[in-house]
């Protein structure tokens, strides 16, 4: 594989490794397969997420590539998620929204928690993910009858990362892109909002 530009997250202070290695990739080596280890230790991580009031909330959705499921998954994607049709594994990722409005912003609080650490183990493996928000919510809920209160929020791409050197000019030059977040100054207030914490 060609050399990828370094991704690793700029922290002021060191943080875990597969946190700063964690990034969206839109490259993944179409030969490369996800083994049913990896499958489960993704799905565990996802699974032993935080969760408020011990609803879990989230359940998931897999299919790996070459099987009906990932094709059924695949089909949802927007047309600018289509380099995901290379990945080894799609995650549907759903959150059962309960009967209010204070259980549904929980269940998408604990759906994103999930997603997070499903990303983190990845890396942990040397596998890549990308969670992709680009897919079509109600072909989804058809194609798996999804039961109505449960809301697909996210569908997540794992693999191998793909050779640069093969990948569509559009997907090289949008990973090429550098990294970037707002600085602690702009995020993390003490005393008043919009005043930046002193660390």
């Amino acid at each position: 594989m060609t050399a990828r530009p370094d991704r690793t997250a700029r922290t002021r202070v060191p943080i875990h490794r597969e946190l700063a290695d964690r990034w969206s990739p839109r490259a993944f080596d179409a030969d490369a397969t996800v083994s049913a280890v990896e499958v489960t230790a993704l799905l565990e991580a996802a699974r032993w997420s935080a969760t408020w009031g011990q609803r879990q909330p989230v359940r998931f959705v897999v299919g790996l590539r070459g099987d009906a499921t990932f094709g059924a998954l695949a089909v949802t994607l927007k047309r600018g998620n289509s380099y995901a049709h290379a990945a080894g594994l799609l995650i549907l990722v759903c959150a059962d929204e309960g009967d209010d409005e204070k259980t549904a912003l929980y269940a998408a609080v604990d759906a994103g928690a999930a997603i997070a650490n499903l990303t983190v183990e990845a890396v942990s493996r040397g596998l890549v993910a990308h969670p992709m928000a680009g897919f079509d919510g109600d072909a989804a809920r058809e194609a798996f009858a999804v039961p109505a209160g449960v809301r697909p929020v996210a569908i997540v791409a794992v693999g191998l990362l793909g050779d640069y050197a093969t990948a569509e000019p559009k997907v090289v030059e949008r990973d090429s892109q550098p990294r970037e977040r707002l600085p602690l100054e702009q995020i993390a207030f003490a005393g008043t909002w919009g005043s930046p914490i002193v660390l």
